[in-house]
């Protein structure tokens, strides 16, 4: 006889699957597939601009349409365990499908939150540290190792763009590249100031201290995007790189920094083998920065928004880690939170994303 619990647990499983089924329209994918790939036949289409995007929207849609289909038959699965349930070992293997179906299931629901128009691709991620001091300093550089672990455990790769090192500790200056499928996506909305609380180690009195940092997030444009950069708005310094970087770092003048004149973007790049490198680099961000001021623009506009929270300062961060007196994370925007900051250090932001995408998905907020 199957356990109550058990029966429970599938039943809502089921619902979850039966509600996601209602949102993932299998026919309407299928149909656009095939739109797809007749563009694709045609002999003229690798000469087209958006080439890359509808390639990289067609390999998104299979994944997304064999994964629904994987779950499909889990479920089948699961139901066939079901009538074989007297036997112990097949009611454990039931419970390890509900687990697979359960992972999968919270995985498919981010996967379709994801539809922004940049979402699929690349992200850059830069942290900067708040006024403090080596206080700060510290705190961004646990930031840049929190994401880089959370990239880390989804498998995606990280490059260092551009480094530059605290003084006493930490980092004044970090940016990196995230390459994995979704990496923007999934981070988009990690932008603005996070605060930081905690008995401060470099404090001979061990007083509690206050830090902030703010962390920012561009996706990495396609070739494609057309966004007006006027070599007259730009302002090229180079200099000797310092910190992380290739095996150039501390040999030449290759590290390279442009302003935008017309919006005070700055945007510096160290980490590539030659100084012609390091500024194509630096304008493919420049250009994914260009790109996000356009998108905050109709964000705020959007949520009715006046003005905008520039300072890395008390009251504009939008998610707390406290370390004392009580451990708690909690994102100031959708509410969520966590006592165990301690994993959320280490990468355990999932949840986190998950709330934020749903949250602006309600304000009608994809980008």
């Amino acid at each position: 006889m199957v356990p109550y619990e058990l029966r429970t647990r599938i039943e809502e499983l089921e619902e979850k699957f039966q509600d996601l089924a209602r949102v993932f329209d299998v026919e309407k994918i299928e149909a656009e597939l095939r739109e797809l790939e007749n563009r694709m036949a045609d002999p003229n289409f690798w000469n087209s601009k958006d080439a890359t995007q509808v390639t990289r929207r067609m390999q998104n849609l299979r994944k997304e349409l064999e994964e629904f289909k994987t779950l499909k038959n889990l479920f089948e699965d699961v139901n066939v365990g079901l009538e074989l349930a007297e036997d112990p070992e097949m009611l454990e293997q039931v419970e390890e499908m509900l687990k697979e179906i359960e992972d999968r299931i919270s995985e498919f629901e981010l996967s379709l939150l994801l539809s922004g128009k940049y979402d699929a691709n690349n992200a850059f991620l830069s942290v900067h540290p708040g006024a403090g001091g080596t206080e700060s300093h510290d705190w961004a550089q646990m930031l840049l190792r929190m994401y880089v672990r959370w990239a880390e455990k989804k498998g995606f790769t990280v490059e260092t763009v551009e480094y530059q090192e605290g003084e006493e500790a930490g980092v004044k200056s970090a940016t990196i590249k995230i390459i994995g499928d979704y990496a923007y996506g999934y981070l988009k909305f990690e932008k603005g100031v996070h605060r930081l609380v905690r008995i401060s180690p470099f404090d001979a009195n061990h007083r509690r201290h206050t830090s902030f940092a703010s962390v920012n997030v561009v996706p990495e444009l396609d070739e494609d995007v057309e966004i007006e950069i006027r070599p007259e708005d730009l302002k090229i310094d180079t200099f000797r790189a310092s910190g992380h970087g290739g095996q150039h770092v501390n040999r030449t003048d290759s590290a390279v920094r442009i302003t935008h004149i017309p919006t005070g973007i700055v945007v510096t790049c160290q980490n590539e083998r030659s100084q012609h490198q390091n500024k194509a680099t630096a304008l493919r961000i420049l250009k994914a920065r260009l790109y996000e001021l356009e998108l905050e623009k109709r964000r705020q506009e959007l949520m009715k928004i006046q003005g905008e929270l520039k300072d890395i300062a008390w009251g504009s961060q939008i998610r707390s880690y406290v370390f004392h007196p009580y451990t708690m994370v909690k994102d100031h925007r959708t509410g969520y939170e966590t006592s165990n900051a301690d994993a959320v250090i280490d990468g355990e932001i999932d949840e986190f994303i998950k709330a934020e995408l749903v949250y602006f998905a309600k304000l009608g907020i994809k980008e």
